[in-house]
C-alpha cells in the first residue's frame, strides 16, 4: 500500500496537548501511543518519536528504539510503501509521566512554531524524486540517532532536530523547515566527524604516552 503525506488538519501544539490528556496512566506502548495519534500520519509519530531529544525531559534507553522505528518509517517513505514495524519495537513501554512531560512541554515550543510554519518553498515538499530524496534525508537523521554518542552533549539533539524539521516542512508543506532539516543533518555529521577524529588523536596521544 503506498503512502499518502496529507497536512495536518490541526495546529502541532493542540495535538500534542490533546494526546498528553488522552494518555493511560502508567505506562503504555509505542503501538498505544501510535494508536493514539490516530490518523495524523507516520511522519507525526516521527515528531513524537524526537521530542525526548529535544526538550530537558529524561526517557532512559529510548535512543537506539526510536530511532529505527524513524529508520523503518523512512524506508517507507524512500519505497512509497506503508513501513513494516516490528511487534518486539511496537510492545516496548515508556512511562506516561514522563512522557506527558515531554508532550507538555513540547506543546509551549510548538507554539510558536505553529505561529509561522506553512506552506512555501514547496518544490521541496512535493514530487517523486523530493519525496525520495526527503526520505533518505530522514532515514539519515534515524541513523545519526543511534550512533553511541549519547554521553556526549547535543549528539541526540542535532539529528533530533533535523528529523523533525523534515518531518515538520514535509507535513506542512513548508520548504524552508525541509531546508533547515538537510543543513542540520549535514552539521550533525560535521560534529560528528570532529567528535571522532578528536577520540583518534586522542587515543594516539595517550598510546604514546603509555604505550611507548
Amino acid at each position: 500500500m503506498s503512502i499518502e503525506l496529507k497536512p495536518i488538519e490541526q495546529k502541532l501544539s493542540i495535538t500534542l496537548n490533546e494526546v498528553a490528556q488522552h494518555l493511560p496512566a502508567g505506562s503504555l506502548t509505542l503501538r498505544q501511543l501510535l494508536t493514539e495519534i490516530g490518523e495524523q500520519g507516520l511522519l507525526l509519530f516521527c515528531i513524537f518519536l524526537t521530542l525526548p531529544f529535544l526538550i530537558p525531559v529524561s526517557i532512559p534507553g529510548v535512543s537506539t528504539v526510536f530511532g529505527t522505528l524513524i529508520i523503518l518509517i523512512s524506508i517507507g517513505l524512500l519505497t512509497n510503501r506503508l513501513p513494516w514495524l516490528p511487534e518486539k519495537l511496537m510492545q516496548k513501554s515508556i512511562q506516561t509521566a514522563s512522557l506527558i512531560n515531554a508532550l507538555e512541554k513540547s506543546a509551549h515550543i510548538f507554539e510558536k512554531i505553529d505561529k509561522f510554519s506553512h506552506p512555501r518553498l514547496t518544490q521541496l515538499t512535493q514530487g517523486t524524486t523530493v519525496l525520495q530524496f526527503n526520505g533518505f534525508m530522514l532515514l539519515l537523521g534515524g541513523i545519526l540517532l543511534i550512533f553511541p554518542f549519547g554521553f556526549v552533549p547535543f549528539s541526540n539533539t542535532l539529528p533530533g532536530l533535523a528529523i523533525l524539521f523534515l518531518a515538520v516542512g514535509m507535513l506542512q508543506k513548508d520548504g524552508y523547515f525541509v531546508l533547515a532539516g538537510y543543513l542540520m543533518n549535514i552539521f550533525t555529521l560535521i560534529y560528528f566527524t570532529v567528535l571522532i577524529g578528536g577520540a583518534v588523536m586522542a587515543g594516539k596521544e595517550l598510546w604514546s604516552l603509555f604505550g611507548g
